[in-house]
C-alpha cells in the first residue's frame, strides 16, 4: 500500500490583528504533566498540619478575643456588641471557606498519591471488542469558526470505538448581517470538512486490519507482520505531523492544539514504533491478538462520525436561549427517526411510521460527552474516562470529567491570573471526589445516558413534548443536575488526571460576563441539596458533615465571601476586635496557595495578585448574588449570557469598572483615619486593600480602558431612543376567501380570543342598538 496520504491543509482566512502581548504575561507555554505528580509525605503532613492550625487559631479568637471583650466589658453598648458579633460571623464564614479549600486540598493530595494510570495494554484490551457507542455533543453559539474547528478536530481523534461528534449550532439560522451569515456557513461546514479529511486515512486503517484478519486467518503470524503494521503507524504518524505543520499559529491555544493535540498523538504513535522497531530487532513479536490490536486502534483514531444540528430550524423543540436547552433538545431526539413536517408555525419533527422513510435517524448511544465549544481534550481522553465508568464499583457513576486546566503562555496579565485560579479550582474539584462531594463542571464529561434519562422533567409547550434532562432553571446548569443526579441515587466522580484544556476570559469585559454567571444560580440550589440530604437519610444512606459542608461552601460561599469583604471594607469596626490570631487562621491557606500555584507553574507571589484580582472582581459577584435573590423572589429566569471569545477586547459595564477605584478611594480615606486614631491594625488592612486593588486596575482593566469604558456606560446611560411618532390606526380591509392564509387557520384553529367588534353584526353591537 502506497505510503502517501493527503494531510489536511488549514484554509481559515486571516483573522486579523493577534492581541498583542502585555508586560507581565507568562512567557512559558509548556503544559503542565497530564499524571499529577506523587505529593511527597512533607506535604500531605503539612496539609494536615495547616487544617488543624486554621480551627485552633479560629478557637483561639473566639476565645481569648470576643469571649474575653465580653467579659471584660459587661456594660459595652449595643454598638460593640453588634460589631463584635457581626465581625464574628465574617471571620468564622471567611474561616470556614479557607478550611474547606484546605480540606479539599488535602483530598487531592491523597488522590494523587494512590492513582495509578490504567496501562494502554489494558486499555486496548479492554475495548478490543466493544460495541458501546458515545456521541460527543458541542453547543455553539456565534463562536469563531477557527475556535470550534480545534474543539471539533480534538473531539474527532479520539480513540474510541463507536465515536460520533455532533456540532450543535445555537445561531439564528437565517442571520441577514453579511458577517454573521458568512460565520455560520463557515460553522456549518466544519463538520463536512473533518470528515472528508478523515476518510483517507480511515479507510487505509481498515483496509490494513481486514488485510492482517486475512493472513492471521491463514496463519501469517509472528515477527515477519512487524514491517507492515510499523508502515502503518509510520504512515499515521507522518499524517498527524503533516497536519500540525499545515496548521497556522496565531496565539497559545493554536500553540497548544498543534503541540498536544495533534503532535501529542503523533508522539505516542512514535513511541509503538519504536517498541515494534525494538521487538522486531529482537525478532520477537507480540501476540496476534495484541498486534490486531495495534491495527484496530488506527483504525479507531480515525474513524468518526460527525454531524451539524440546528434545533431552531424546528418548531417543535425548544428555542430557549441557553446551553442546556440546546443540548436537551438533541437528547430528546437520540434512539428514534423523525420525519419532517411543514406546519403554519415552520418545520415540527413528528416520529417517523415503523419501516417507513426518516429525515433524520439520530442513533442512540450509551454514552454522552458534552465540550465546549473553546475547550480541547487531550488523547486517550474517551478511553479512559469509559473505562473508569465500567470498572467494578462504578455502576452508579453517573458523570465523569477531568476538571479542565487554562492554556499556558497567556498573552494577557489578566488571563493568566484567571487561568491561575482555574488551575487552583481543578486541584479542588479533585479533592471534592475524595469525599463524595463532586460537581459536574460543565466544560467536558463523559455521562451515562440512563443517567440523565433518570432525571428527565417533561413539559407540555404548544402541543409538543419539551424534554428537559440537564436543568437551565438557574445559568449553572451543571451544578443543579448534579444535585439532581443526587437525589436520584448516583454519583460523580472527577479523575484524577489533566487531560481537558479551557479558554480564559482574555480581558476585564469577558471576564465580567463568565464570573457574574457563575456567582448567580448557587443560592437557589441549597434547597434542593437539603432535600437530598434529607432523602438520602430517609433511606439510611450514609452522608457525611464533610461532604455536605463541601457542598454548602462550593454553592454559597460566593454570597458570604463577598458580603464579608464588603462588611470588612466598608464598616469602622473596633480595634479591640482585631488580633493576630486572626491572620494566623488564614496564614495556612495562604500558605497552601501560594504552594499550588508553584505546583502549577505559576509564581508563588501571584497569592497578592489573586487577592487584587478578587477585589476588582467584588462588584461582579455581588451583582450575580443579588440577581439569584432576585431570582428568587421573583421566579425569573435569568437569561444565559455567553462569555463572549473575540480577538478584539470587550468592553466592561460602567460600573464594574468604576466600583474598583471606589474600593481603592476609600480604603486610602480608611487608612489615613486609622492612622491617625492609632489603629494600626485596621490601616495596615486599608493599606493592603488599596495598593492591591489599586494594582489590579493597572493589571487587569487598565487605565485607559477605564476611561472607554466609564464614558461608555455614561452614554448609554443618558441616551434615550426616540419615540415613534404615532400612526393611526390602519384600515384593515375587507379580505376575500381567496386571500386567507388557510393553512395557517387550519393549524392554529381561532386565535381571536377577544370579540371582533370591527363591523356592525356582533351579536353584542346589535343588541345595544334598539
Amino acid at each position: 500500500m502506497s505510503n502517501s496520504i493527503t494531510v489536511p491543509r488549514s484554509t481559515e482566512p486571516d483573522q486579523g490583528p493577534v492581541r498583542r502581548r502585555q508586560w507581565g504575561a507568562e512567557r512559558r507555554s509548556e503544559p503542565l504533566s497530564i499524571v499529577h505528580p506523587t505529593p511527597s509525605n512533607r506535604k500531605i503532613a503539612l496539609g494536615r498540619l495547616g487544617i488543624v492550625v486554621t480551627v485552633l487559631a479560629w478557637l483561639t479568637y473566639v476565645v481569648t478575643t470576643i469571649l474575653r471583650q465580653f467579659a471584660e466589658n459587661p456594660d459595652a453598648g449595643f454598638r460593640f456588641q453588634f460589631e463584635a458579633v457581626s465581625y464574628l460571623i465574617v471571620v468564622t464564614f471567611l474561616t470556614f471557606s479557607a478550611l474547606m479549600y484546605l480540606l479539599a486540598r488535602q483530598g487531592a493530595l491523597y488522590r494523587f498519591r494512590d492513582h495509578r494510570r490504567v496501562p494502554r495494554g489494558e486499555l486496548d484490551r479492554h475495548f478490543a471488542s466493544y460495541e458501546h457507542g458515545i456521541t460527543v455533543l458541542v453547543p455553539s453559539y456565534a463562536e469563531e469558526p477557527r475556535v470550534v474547528r480545534a474543539t471539533l478536530w480534538s473531539a474527532a481523534l479520539q480513540e474510541f470505538p463507536d465515536l460520533r461528534v455532533v456540532l450543535l449550532v445555537d445561531d439564528p439560522t437565517n442571520p441577514t448581517d453579511p458577517a454573521a451569515r458568512g460565520k455560520l456557513e463557515a460553522t456549518r461546514a466544519l463538520t463536512v470538512d473533518i470528515e472528508a479529511s478523515l476518510i483517507e486515512p480511515a479507510a487505509r486503517a481498515t483496509q490494513v486490519l481486514a488485510d492482517f484478519d486475512s493472513r492471521h486467518g491463514a496463519g501469517s503470524t509472528g515477527a515477519g507482520e512487524l514491517p507492515a503494521l510499523i508502515a502503518e503507524y509510520e504512515a499515521a504518524a507522518a499524517w498527524l505531523e503533516g497536519m500540525a505543520e499545515s496548521e497556522r499559529v496565531d496565539d497559545h491555544v493554536d500553540e497548544f492544539f498543534v503541540d498536544l493535540v495533534l503532535m501529542g498523538l503523533a508522539r505516542e504513535l512514535r513511541l509503538t514504533i519504536l517498541a515494534l522497531n525494538a521487538a522486531l530487532s529482537q525478532n520477537e513479536a507480540p501476540e496476534p491478538e495484541r498486534t490486531r490490536e495495534l491495527y484496530l486502534r488506527l483504525v479507531r483514531i480515525f474513524t468518526t462520525q460527525l454531524a451539524t444540528f440546528e434545533r431552531k430550524r424546528y418548531a417543535s423543540l425548544s428555542h430557549e436561549a441557553n446551553k442546556a436547552m440546546n443540548l436537551n433538545a438533541y437528547i430528546s431526539l437520540m434512539g428514534q427517526r423523525w420525519v419532517e413536517e411543514k406546519a403554519a408555525n415552520g418545520t415540527v419533527l413528528r416520529p417517523a411510521p415503523a419501516g417507513g422513510p426518516a429525515d433524520l435517524d439520530i442513533p442512540d448511544t450509551t454514552y454522552l460527552l458534552t465540550l465546549d465549544a473553546d475547550s480541547l481534550l487531550l488523547r486517550d481522553y474517551c478511553l479512559r474516562l469509559v473505562y473508569l465508568l465500567e470498572s467494578p464499583g462504578n455502576e452508579r457513576v453517573a458523570v465523569t470529567q477531568t476538571p479542565y486546566s487554562s492554556f499556558r503562555g497567556a498573552p494577557t496579565r489578566i488571563e493568566r491570573v484567571a487561568g491561575a485560579t482555574t488551575d487552583i479550582q481543578h486541584i479542588l474539584h479533585q479533592g471534592m471526589s475524595y469525599y463524595g462531594a463532586t460537581f459536574w463542571v460543565g466544560a467536558n464529561a463523559v455521562i451515562r445516558k440512563k443517567a440523565v434519562e433518570d432525571i428527565v422533567e417533561v413539559e407540555n409547550v404548544g402541543g409538543f413534548d419539551i424534554k428537559t434532562y440537564i436543568q437551565d432553571r438557574t445559568v449553572i446548569e451543571d451544578t443543579e443536575s448534579s444535585v439532581d443526579l443526587g437525589s436520584h441515587g448516583w454519583t460523580l466522580m472527577n479523575y484524577p488526571e489533566r487531560l481537558s484544556y479551557s479558554a480564559t476570559p482574555p480581558d476585564f469585559g469577558s471576564l465580567v460576563v463568565q464570573r457574574r454567571r457563575w456567582a448567580n444560580g448557587g443560592l437557589l440550589i441549597l434547597p434542593k441539596l437539603w432535600d437530598q440530604v434529607r432523602g438520602r437519610r430517609f433511606k439510611r444512606e450514609p452522608v457525611l458533615l464533610r461532604e455536605i459542608l463541601l457542598r454548602v461552601n462550593y454553592m454559597a460561599s460566593i454570597s458570604w465571601a463577598s458580603f464579608g469583604l464588603l462588611f470588612l471594607l466598608a464598616y469602622p469596626y473596633d480595634s479591640r476586635l482585631l488580633s493576630p490570631v486572626v491572620f494566623l487562621a488564614a496564614l495556612p491557606y495562604f500558605l497552601a496557595m501560594g504552594s499550588d500555584l508553584r505546583d502549577c507553574g505559576h509564581r508563588f507571589s501571584d497569592i497578592f495578585r489573586i487577592y487584587g484580582f478578587n477585589l476588582v472582581l467584588l462588584p461582579v459577584n455581588l451583582a450575580g448574588v443579588l440577581k439569584s435573590i432576585q431570582q428568587a423572589f421573583t421566579g425569573d429566569k435569568i437569561p444565559f449570557v455567553r462569555t463572549p471569545k473575540v480577538k478584539n477586547r470587550t468592553a466592561a459595564p460602567g460600573l464594574y469598572v468604576l466600583v474598583p477605584y471606589l474600593i481603592v478611594a476609600f480604603s486610602i480615606l480608611t487608612l489615613v483615619r486609622d492612622t491617625s486614631q492609632g489603629h494600626w491594625g485596621n490601616a495596615v488592612f486599608a493599606g493592603l486593600n488599596a495598593v492591591l486593588a489599586a494594582g489590579a486596575i493597572r493589571a487587569y482593566i487598565g487605565i485607559k480602558n477605564s476611561a472607554v469604558d466609564v464614558g461608555l456606560g455614561v452614554l448609554n446611560w443618558l441616551y434615550v431612543k426616540p419615540k415613534s411618532v404615532p400612526t393611526a390606526a390602519p384600515t384593515i380591509p375587507a379580505r376575500e376567501e381567496g386571500d386567507a392564509d388557510w393553512a395557517s387557520i387550519l393549524y392554529h384553529g381561532d386565535r381571536r380570543l377577544n370579540r371582533d367588534m370591527r363591523d356592525g353584526k356582533d351579536r353584542r353591537r346589535r343588541a345595544s342598538v334598539r
